[in-house]
């Protein structure tokens, strides 16, 4: 099962991360939470698990009219929320991998039809914002 979009990105990773959060942005997701993976590696583990994950960030997209209308439709939703998206360094020189949630997932999980709606709109501005990078 495919739970992710993914996109290579022929930037390096610092800007990278700057051009998804324009590119959320353009889309009406604001980031309200960032886990700098590597930097949590470090802390919590040691520097050669923050040096084997490399730069890798999490970044809680959210757009509050899409939440507003799913946790209306289904108020535990909010446990699959915000959604998710990668920006990780590649392994080869000055590329990024960016991979976002599909929000279409969460309608695995539920039967509503307003959920439906939500994700099918959450997963098109998703798409919008990966597709930017092609077409910029």
């Amino acid at each position: 099962m495919t739970y992710t979009h993914h996109l290579t990105l022929d930037q390096p990773y610092a800007q990278a991360v700057e051009s998804v959060r324009a590119a959320l942005s353009d889309q009406g997701f604001g980031i309200i939470t960032e886990i700098d993976m590597r930097a949590m590696f470090e802390m919590k583990l040691d520097a050669d698990a923050a040096e084997e994950i490399g730069d890798y960030i999490i970044l809680g997209a959210c757009n509050p009219s899409l939440a507003r209308r799913a946790l209306a439709a289904e108020p535990q939703l909010g446990a699959l929320l915000p959604c998710n998206v990668i920006v990780r360094a590649s392994t080869e020189d000055g590329r990024s991998i960016i991979e976002a949630m599909d929000p279409k997932v969460m309608v695995q999980l539920s039967d509503s039809d307003h959920v439906r709606a939500v994700a099918d709109d959450a997963d098109a501005r998703l798409r919008a914002a990966l597709a930017s990078f092609a077409a910029g």
